[in-house]
């Protein structure tokens, strides 16, 4: 576990990258709520080489880290440990931690990957959302803040049809702070 860690290089900028339902619903119990197999290409292509913030809660829904990205988790849980992965107890060292291992990969960024309390922590710092609208409103807890279009400009909007196995279809929006 990670502790007062300070870090005088500047830090990367975090990217919100999420699907939501219709609904603003992102995931239940259970994790995903949708299975979008051409999202998650998607997703694996602009993730890939790039540190991933994620809750407890969310890396528990994965159960591993991902290969060819470093995770680190956010949690209140100052003895949980998991291989492979880096745990922090607060967002200003798990961010800290996150640029640290960022710049070592040589990436540009840090991808903000879940679940809907750290969206919500992280919104006023991110820089860019990557947002796949799911053509859904499923049942479930968590959910992603509002998208307030005083703060964010779309840059992009791009449809997908369902996929041969998608449960749906989806848009992609991307979103850059004003």
């Amino acid at each position: 576990m990670a502790k007062n860690v300070s870090f005088a290089a500047p830090l990367l900028p975090l990217v919100h990258v999420v699907a939501v339902g219709r609904n603003g619903v992102i995931g239940g119990e259970d994790g995903l709520l949708w299975r979008l197999p051409s999202d998650l290409k998607r997703f694996k292509a602009i993730t890939m080489g790039k540190p991933m913030l994620m809750g407890r809660k969310t890396f528990a829904t994965i159960g591993k880290p991902l290969p060819g990205r470093e995770t680190i988790v956010l949690t209140r849980d100052a003895g949980f440990a998991a291989p492979g992965v880096v745990a922090a107890c607060d967002l200003d060292t798990a961010v800290a931690l996150a640029s640290e291992r960022g710049r070592a990969m040589g990436a540009p960024e840090i991808i903000v990957a879940g679940g809907g309390e750290l969206y919500r922590q992280t919104l006023a710092r991110a820089v860019r959302l990557d947002v796949t609208e799911v053509d859904l409103a499923p049942e479930g807890e968590a959910t992603y803040p509002a998208v307030d279009p005083a703060q964010w400009r779309e840059v992009s909007r791009t449809p997908h049809p369902r996929g041969e196995k998608d449960d749906a279809s989806f848009t992609v929006v991307v979103y850059e702070r004003r």
